[in-house]
């Protein structure tokens, strides 16, 4: 299981209005008098930029101060500086779904005005938002992106930063020699341009990476280079990010000499930077340490206190709680507390089953289980030892009854284990038919269409066309009056209306691009037709989708999955822009769309009796797919989709 490493990801703006030379106290002075022209919206943002490390709060008010000049002035093609200074507040406040809004919008004013350098930035900052928002799949194509078009650029001070972004990246998928070659790179480029924040999110990256590896001293060494270099430059979250992951190294490595120093250390930095934007979920981690710190010296008590206080604000962090969890059966253990301990061990083990994946997961608890039950089986040992020597009464009596509560254990267990493995197979079984029964009814249902759309269009619609060419043919050869004559033509123009409508069912029955072009015409032509009708401006984007074959059934399946998921938008959503994505990434197929509009709540879906929302869960359960949906109140709703190509 990975270790509990702190990694991060940073951006930097090269706009002129964000790499001010003058100082805070400089820029406060100016501002009294400062005409009400771009010149001081120049100099607000400027401030934010000052303040976003050490006062968000300040930082926040000059955003806002900026905004209501921007408005005012009408200063359009000074939106991005705004914009981009937005991104960097709720990075800082780590807030990311207000910062992939402010991003978007940067990112949009940026091809607006066609200014790379713009584009550049925001693509870096967009990647990073996505890491921190869990969103791998669009990271990788918007790094690739921004690292383009930073190298196509001759960017020496992003060039760094975009490699220990990559570095980040490359260690959540798991690849720690990839990471690590990046994050050399990084720093490497880092000293060489003089770059802080490239060399600061590299050294910390590839120390991370080198730890997963076994490479305690070459991560520890890393860290401290980081450390010392965030303290030069007065960076509080890359102290105490620094002083968490050296502690991490000291904890692994036993050493409880280092740790004292790095725990006394992070406590006295928190405690005299009070206003200090130290992320919430990095101060999570403070109890661990001072636990460990107490144990390592014999202060179980102390130990305890701590790690009970660290489960209060750890609930959402499996992680962290599976951390917790096995200090405290550290302390049980070392106070002969079996009965606490084995508590302990069934919260561990709960979580660790949690973190598990897939077909592994049974394999890997069980070994875990059996790895505990020979740990309390050899802690059960020395108990017996040291009582044998009171009394071999107490022995036979206390040894009896250790023998018997583990039978009853492993037995429970062994009953439990039964009854998940037997309800395992009854739910394997049951989504493998209800898998047969919609593909049975998809299968149908695009025949049926197809059958329908032709009958329609070869049969009906010959019929009404053969209709319109007699009407036509008769009216020359028929003398009428001006008013029969007028019936007439309103007659022949309803029966065009017919026809034009007729073969509208019919290419919604069934598209005729789908069947003679593939999927990536058909959605572009759909997604066309939409914006044209003024309904709804949606843009449409491919990536890859030309390089795989899909199978006619799996294609009409994606077709209507996008088509339901943008009707729902128009019905409902209020939107007033949509984005249609898909791209191809390895043996994976993603479907994006993403709406401007209202929002929804997303735990309603589940209670949701609509036939629209069941046939999409349908379909994508049919393509053996997953889902992932992300909405907010006025925010808009994005729809992610990840189908497997086999």
């Amino acid at each position: 299981m990975r270790r509990c490493i702190i990694i991060f990801a940073l951006f930097l703006s090269i706009q002129g209005i964000l790499a001010q030379q003058k100082s805070t106290d400089s820029l406060l002075k100016s501002l009294p008098s400062a005409r009400e022209d771009t010149n001081k919206i120049k100099l607000l943002l400027a401030l934010v930029s000052e303040y976003v490390q050490n006062d968000t709060d300040s930082a926040a008010y000059f955003l806002d101060e900026s905004k209501i000049l921007l408005t005012k002035l009408d200063a359009n093609q000074l939106f991005f500086d705004y914009y981009y200074a937005g991104i960097k507040l709720y990075h800082a406040t780590q807030d990311f779904e207000k910062a992939l809004d402010y991003n978007l919008k940067a990112l949009e004013s940026a091809e607006k005005y066609k200014n790379l350098s713009n584009k550049a930035d925001a693509l870096r900052a967009l990647f990073t938002v996505y890491i921190n928002l869990k969103k791998d799949s669009l990271a990788i194509q918007v790094a690739h992106q921004a690292l383009k078009l930073t190298e196509k650029l001759k960017d020496t001070i992003n060039l760094p930063i975009t490699f220990g972004n990559l570095s980040r990246l490359y260690y959540e998928l798991g690849q720690y020699e990839k990471a690590i070659e990046y994050g050399l790179k990084g720093i490497d480029a880092g000293k060489k341009y003089n770059s802080l924040k490239g060399l600061l999110v590299s050294l910390n990256n590839t120390a991370a990476s080198n730890v997963e590896l076994g490479r305690a001293k070459e991560g520890e060494k890393l860290y401290k280079e980081q450390l010392a270099l965030a303290y030069r430059n007065n960076i509080p979250r890359s102290v105490v990010k620094a002083l968490i992951n050296l502690s991490f190294v000291a904890i692994d490595e036993g050493d409880s000499k280092q740790l004292n120093q790095y725990t006394k250390e992070l406590n006295e930095f928190i405690a005299s930077n009070p206003k200090a934007p130290i992320a919430p979920s990095d101060l999570k981690y403070v109890p661990l340490f001072n636990g460990y710190n107490h144990l390592f010296y014999n202060r179980y008590e102390a130990a305890e206190q701590e790690a009970l206080e660290g489960l209060k604000n750890a609930k959402n962090d499996d992680q962290l709680l599976l951390q917790l969890y096995n200090l405290l059966i550290k302390i049980s253990y070392t106070k002969y507390d079996f009965k606490k301990a084995e508590w302990y061990e069934e919260k561990s083990d709960s979580i660790e089953g949690v973190l598990l994946k897939d077909d592994l997961a049974g394999y890997e608890i069980e070994a875990a289980k059996k790895y505990e039950t020979e740990k309390k089986e050899a802690q059960l040992e020395l108990q017996k030892a040291s009582i044998r020597q009171k009394s071999i009464l107490n022995y036979i009596l206390i040894g009896s009854a250790a023998a018997l509560l583990s039978i009853i254990i492993l037995s429970y267990r062994n009953y439990q284990n039964r009854q998940k493995l037997q309800q395992q197979r009854i739910t394997e079984l049951e989504t493998q038919q209800q898998l047969t029964a919609t593909e049975a009814i998809l299968k149908g249902e695009s025949q049926e269409r197809t059958r329908l759309a032709k009958d329609l269009h070869d049969g009906l619609g010959g019929m009404l066309s053969g209709i319109k060419y007699s009407l036509n043919t008769m009216k020359g050869n028929l003398i009428m009056t001006p008013e029969n004559a007028q019936a007439f033509e309103r007659s022949v123009d309803m029966l065009d209306s017919s026809i034009q409508e007729m073969r509208r069912v019919a290419h919604n029955m069934m598209p005729e691009a789908l069947v003679k072009f593939g999927l990536d015409t058909a959605l572009q032509d759909f997604c066309l037709h939409i914006s044209q009708s003024g309904a709804l401006k949606v843009s449409y984007q491919s990536i890859g989708l030309n390089d795989v074959q899909l199978e006619q059934t799996v294609a009409v399946t994606i077709y209507r999955i996008v088509q339901e998921l943008i009707n729902n938008t128009i019905k409902h959503a209020a939107a007033k822009t949509a984005i249609v994505q898909l791209s191809v990434t390895g043996n994976t197929l993603s479907v994006t769309v993403e709406d401007d509009g209202k929002g929804l709540d997303t735990a309603s879906l589940k209670q949701s009796t609509g036939i629209g929302w069941s046939n999409i869960e349908n379909r994508i359960l049919f393509l053996n797919g997953k889902l992932d949906i992300q909405s907010a109140n006025n925010k808009g709703t994005s729809v992610l989709i990840e189908l497997p190509l086999t």
